[in-house]
């Protein structure tokens, strides 16, 4: 099947959208690396490069995304989102908040030019240090219950140095049993006190991590849900998730979305999405 799927990429990937579709969202990573390298000994060039001639816009973005690795992706991701101007802040809190310590090291690998991401990859070697375990101590849950209490909501401002302490470096099981003691002690959600006490970046983040730490599923339900019911299509968004979990825990991803909204991810898609490359979106769905 593969030396087909290469036959096919060197013979037509200006003349059928389609047959891209069908090969590049049927198979796996590992599959389609071996197609890139199949590819690029029998005809000599690169398969991205030959693809991203051809194709255009949000389609090609989708295309060449699935033919990286996944922390090559996310590094990918990274650099596009500090690139110009402006940054993508989005971007950098959807991946630095759900990634693992292992995932968060090998994007580091890909993430290697400039002084930027020197000064990006310092960052996240020191966030990459979250306990893994799922060992819970109750003394210190309801001492980090206390100290986050007393860094947000009983002063005057916010320490924030606090809340990075405990939320990036406790395990998911000990963060739960935290959030169920705040709530004893502050009579309402961590998350709302999170609105309540930050705004802008930094509560984006903060709310980010929590909800993650809760369900990172269903957190990327919420933010593809947003990517489409905002103010228009965030593209940018919806693409990167897609192709990001799609071999992850898209399952789960649908499921909680159903859960969440009352409708499947694939009629969203459908439904608010448009151009090429909803076609393949719908295809790393996976039907309804």
């Amino acid at each position: 099947m593969l030396a087909a799927d290469t036959e096919w990429n060197r013979k037509q990937t200006s003349a059928d959208e389609a047959a891209i579709i069908e090969v590049l969202a049927h198979r796996t990573i590992a599959q389609r690396q071996r197609i890139k390298e199949t590819y690029k000994q029998t005809v000599g060039k690169e398969l991205a490069d030959d693809l991203k001639s051809e194709l255009t816009d949000d389609f090609a973005k989708v295309v060449l995304g699935l033919l990286m690795l996944a922390p090559e992706y996310d590094a990918h991701e990274l650099r596009y989102a500090m690139k110009g101007a402006g940054t993508d802040e989005a971007c950098l809190i959807d991946i630095l908040a759900s990634r693992t310590n292992a995932e968060i090291k090998a994007l580091i690998a890909f993430y290697n030019k400039g002084q930027k991401a020197l000064s990006l990859c310092a960052h996240l070697q020191s966030k990459a240090g979250r306990d893994e375990s799922n060992r819970v101590d109750e003394a210190l849950v309801v001492q980090d219950a206390k100290d986050l209490y007393e860094a947000g909501e009983a002063r005057w401002g916010t320490d924030e140095e606090k809340f990075l302490t405990i939320l990036c470096v406790r395990n998911r099981a000990h963060l739960l049993r935290v959030f169920q003691e705040y709530h004893k002690i502050a009579g309402r959600d961590i998350e709302d006190s999170i609105k309540r006490e930050m705004s802008g970046c930094l509560e984006d983040i903060f709310l980010a991590i929590v909800r993650c730490m809760k369900s990172k599923t269903a957190f990327f339900a919420e933010r593809l849900h947003y990517s489409m019911k905002g103010l228009g299509t965030t593209d940018s968004m919806l693409i990167r998730i897609m192709v990001s979990r799609a071999e992850i825990d898209m399952l789960d991803i649908k499921a909680d979305f159903l859960r969440m909204y009352g409708k499947t991810l694939y009629s969203f898609i459908k439904d608010d999405t448009s151009g090429d490359y909803r076609k393949i979106l719908l295809e790393l769905c996976g039907g309804e």
